[in-house]
C-alpha cells in the first residue's frame, strides 16, 4: 500500500476524482467505490468526468454524484481542490478538456492505474500495478490495508459497504470479461468472493450491465456481424461502424461495448479490431490472443492500454483510408507473435 497516499487521504479534505474519456465499468465503479470510501472517512469528494456516464453503468451511481465536466461550473472546484485522483488511465490526454485545468490546479495529482507505459512525469504520486487486472481490484487492496489512525475522522478499517463491493464487483468483472481475460488469477476470484460476502450481487450486476439491450444496439450489432472482415489468413478479423449506424439505430457510441467479443469468438482470430467512426474522429479497439501486441499496434496511432486489450481515437481521421493503415499495419503484430 502507498503510504503517501494514505497520508494525503489523512491529511486533506478536499477531494477530486475523475476517469478517462468514454468511461467503462472500471473506471465508473472505482470511481464510486473510492468516493463512498472518502465520503465514508467524511471527505468532501466530487466525482467529475469529461464523458457522460453509459446507461448500463447508471445502477452503480444511485445518488447521482458524477458530475459530467462544465468549464464555468467546475474550474473553480479544480483550482481549489487538495486531491485529485486520476483513475484508471495514466495520460493527461484521455480526460480531454478536464487536462489542462487538473495540470494547472495547485492539488496534488494522484495516478491510480494498472495500464503499461506509465510516465510518472505530471503526477505527485502514483500507485501503478500492471499486473492487477482492474483498478478495481487495486482499490480493494487499498481499501482493506487502510489505516486511518492518523486521521481526525474515523478509520474505516477493513469494512467494505456493499455499495462499494458492488461497484467493486462491476469494476474487476468488466475488466476481465467476466473473469476470463489472461491475468485473472486465485487472487482475483478470491476478492471477488470476498465483495460477495460483501453483498455483491453478481447475477444482478451482470444483467444491469449486460442485459440491457435496446433494439436499437441489436440491429446496430447486426450491421456490425454483417461487415466483418477476415484479413492476413484469417488471424485478423475487424469491423467498421459507422456514424450513420447510430442515426439509423437511435444508438451512439456507447452501444458498441462488447462487440470485439464477437470477432475474438472466431476460431482463427488472433487480432480483432473494432472501427467507429465518431463526428470527431475514429476511435480504435483492440484485443489480441495471447502474444500479439496490441497495445504496441495501439501506440502507432497515439494510443495504449494492455497487451490484449488496447484503443486508439485519431482526431478527424476518414474512417476508410485508416481503415486500411490499421490492417497494413496489424500484419506486422501478427508475424511477431
Amino acid at each position: 500500500m502507498n503510504k503517501d497516499i494514505v497520508s494525503l487521504i489523512n491529511n486533506y479534505q478536499e477531494f477530486i476524482l475523475t476517469s478517462h474519456v468514454n468511461p467503462d465499468g472500471d473506471s465508473i465503479g472505482s470511481e464510486i467505490a473510492l468516493y463512498l470510501f472518502l465520503s465514508n472517512l467524511g471527505k468532501r469528494t466530487k466525482i467529475i468526468n469529461y464523458s457522460p456516464t453509459p446507461s448500463n453503468y447508471t445502477f452503480l451511481d444511485k445518488d447521482n454524484v458524477i458530475e459530467q465536466f462544465v468549464e464555468e461550473k467546475h474550474k473553480d472546484s479544480i483550482a481549489n481542490a487538495d486531491v485529485i485522483f486520476i483513475l484508471d488511465t495514466n495520460e493527461y490526454s484521455r480526460l480531454r478538456t478536464l487536462a489542462p485545468y487538473i495540470q494547472s490546479s495547485n492539488a496534488k495529482k494522484v495516478l491510480i492505474d494498472h495500464h503499461l507505459g506509465f510516465d510518472a512525469n505530471g503526477f505527485d504520486y502514483s500507485f501503478s500495478d500492471t499486473n492487477s487486472p482492474a483498478t478495481g481490484e487495486m482499490l480493494f487492496r487499498f481499501f482493506k490495508n487502510f489505516d486511518g489512525s492518523n486521521s481526525d475522522t474515523q478509520p474505516i478499517g477493513n469494512i467494505i459497504s456493499k455499495p462499494m463491493a458492488e461497484a467493486l464487483y462491476a469494476a474487476i468483472m468488466t475488466d476481465t470479461g467476466s473473469f476470463r481475460f489472461e491475468r485473472t488469477g486465485a487472487e482475483t476470484h478470491n476478492i471477488a468472493a470476498e465483495l460477495i460476502s460483501a453483498g455483491a450481487e453478481p447475477d444482478k450486476i451482470y444483467s444491469e450491465i449486460y442485459n440491457k439491450a435496446t433494439i436499437g444496439k441489436l440491429h446496430l450489432l447486426g450491421k456490425f456481424l454483417n461487415r466483418i472482415t477476415l484479413e492476413h489468413d484469417n488471424k485478423l478479423a475487424y469491423s467498421i461502424v459507422l456514424q450513420k449506424d447510430f442515426q439509423e439505430t437511435s444508438t451512439d457510441e456507447y452501444a458498441i461495448e462488447g462487440f470485439s467479443s464477437h470477432l475474438m469468438s472466431l476460431d482463427s482470430v488472433k487480432l480483432g479490431i473494432v472501427i467507429t467512426q465518431t463526428l470527431r474522429g475514429v476511435k480504435l479497439s483492440f484485443r489480441s490472443n495471447g502474444e500479439v501486441m496490441c497495445n504496441n499496434l495501439a501506440k502507432e496511432f497515439e494510443g495504449g492500454g494492455h497487451q490484449n486489450a488496447s484503443g486508439a481515437f485519431v482526431p478527424g481521421a476518414d474512417v476508410n483510408e485508416l481503415t486500411v493503415k490499421v490492417v497494413e499495419r496489424s500484419k506486422f503484430y501478427l508475424k511477431q507473435s
